[in-house]
């Protein structure tokens, strides 16, 4: 069977299922297509061709048939495997291999789900780009000379070229959103505590959660249905019982509400702005009525993400010393050491949000900013808690812009942070939202953002499987 690696995860599984194909056959389409492909993109840091075959024989020896059965999927990487490397893209952690899985990989090897490698992403999940990998930056299967988007921009340019169907990244605060718009994939980050973030390696523990990339919501959907639930090794976990997320994507929207909040639009580009008017005239087609919301404290926060975002990266970092594990400096004595290591194994990003986590939990400026940010933090979580009792979802634009050129922002932190302006509220309050494709401009795809109440993922899959129906396919290879 030809483009094989072209199908989505869902075909992929009926064939398979059916006995029309087996998972080795996939799976080794896919390790071609990826390396065929992967020079131009980098999308991947490792591929474990023979851990991946293995786990393919395994699932074309299982009878039953579950949801994604034989299916390739590929991890950030910043997910812990047991034996294999997980790096987050630093240097500091190179040669580091799992001593255990984490809990999602866990469900998805009993899920017999096939994974095939690492993806590659900014060090340490800090960044909006992917140009700050310790190993290579990523390009965007759109435009070669443009990025991903961060910081699971090597898990969304996966799927993006076609390399695999299904790639889970991490999201903490738009970092698997922004690239799903960037790329012009699908890209859920569920509710705080949705799912397991045991063997997630931390970077903002308050924040984090694992996210779903995929070319559609209904292969995001089964994904998510395998992946999440309460996890007696994450206390952040929620003991609420996980639906029927495919048998609840194909619902009817009419009469359904959606928020639009001036404050996500105001100064949007024209034709971003245009492309989402289009999908929402498509929405309200189906039934759905706009509804104006007021989200007035979304304004503050991108200060308060990057606040309370480096101060839990500072604290979560300082277990990287040259000490336990991972990268190791030559030095004179221990202090040296500890320096050295930091030093030459961190790289440039990393370092800044350490020292700006150090500084405002230090003496003196604790009160002023963590402490403020905190507060700031719950106006914002109330905002959409008012917002959520007179409509059903809110959708904004993901991003501000489509792919920008790769070094366009390097140079400017701030330019390149505002470029979550549009996700960062939803992760400080721990909501779900999904990225979908809306449209292109001169080439480049769009997304729009669709949020709701906690553990409403249902409802978030359904509306952005409707506008999918109603859109039509995407032709995704590229290159």
């Amino acid at each position: 069977m030809n483009n094989i690696h072209k199908l989505s995860a869902t075909e992929l599984e009926k064939l398979i299922s059916e006995g029309k194909i087996t998972s080795v056959q996939v799976t080794k389409d896919i390790l071609e297509r990826i390396e065929n492909v992967d020079d131009k993109i980098k999308a991947f840091i490792t591929v474990e061709k023979d851990h991946a075959i293995k786990a393919a024989e395994k699932a074309d020896e299982i009878k039953e048939n579950t949801p994604l059965r034989g299916v390739p999927i590929a991890l950030k990487d910043n997910i812990v495997s047991l034996d294999e490397e997980t790096t987050s893209a630093s240097k500091i952690l190179k040669g580091y291999y799992g001593t255990y899985d984490a809990t999602v990989v866990r469900k998805l090897k009993e899920a017999n789900v096939v994974l095939v490698g690492k993806t590659n992403m900014d060090e340490f999940a800090m960044g909006s780009s992917n140009e700050n990998s310790s190993f290579s930056s990523v390009s965007n299967p759109w435009d070669l000379e443009r990025v991903p988007g961060g910081s699971s921009g090597g898990a969304a340019a996966a799927v993006a070229a076609c390399e695999v169907p299904i790639a889970l990244g991490s999201d903490t605060g738009g970092s698997v959103r922004q690239p799903a718009a960037l790329t012009g994939t699908v890209g859920l980050k569920p509710t705080y505590g949705r799912v397991s973030r045991y063997g997630l390696m931390a970077f903002s523990s308050s924040l984090d959660q694992i996210g779903i990339i995929a070319r559609n919501s209904l292969d995001v959907a089964k994904t998510l249905g395998i992946i999440a639930g309460v996890d007696e090794y994450d206390s952040t976990t929620v003991d609420i019982e996980v639906p029927d997320y495919v048998g609840l994507i194909n619902r009817d929207i009419k009469g359904l509400k959606i928020g639009i909040s001036k404050q996500f639009f105001e100064g949007l580009n024209p034709e971003m702005k245009e492309k989402i008017d289009e999908a929402l005239d498509k929405l309200v087609k189906m039934g759905a009525i706009l509804v104006d919301i007021d989200l007035k404290y979304t304004k503050y926060s991108i200060s308060t993400y990057y606040i309370i975002s480096s101060a839990e990266a500072s604290s979560n970092l300082s277990r990287y010393d040259g000490v336990r594990y991972g990268y190791r400096a030559d030095a004179d004595n221990i202090e040296d050491m500890y320096v050295k290591t930091r030093t030459e194994g961190f790289g440039t990003e990393v370092k800044r949000r350490i020292m700006i986590g150090s500084y405002v939990l230090s003496s003196g400026f604790y009160d002023a900013y963590f402490k403020k940010a905190s507060q700031v933090r719950r106006l914002i979580k109330d905002d959409f808690a008012n917002a959520f009792k007179n409509v059903d979802v809110i959708i904004t634009p993901t991003t501000p812009t489509t792919a920008f050129k790769k070094g366009e922002k390097s140079s400017n932190p701030i330019d390149m942070y505002l470029s979550d302006i549009y996700t960062v509220s939803i992760s400080l309050a721990g909501l779900p939202a999904l990225s979908v494709p809306v449209g292109f401009i001169n080439g480049l795809p769009v997304g729009m953002q669709i949020i709701s109440n906690y553990f409403r993922e249902d409802l978030i899959l359904n509306v952005a499987h409707k506008y999918e129906m109603e859109r039509g396919e995407i032709e995704y290879e590229r290159i």
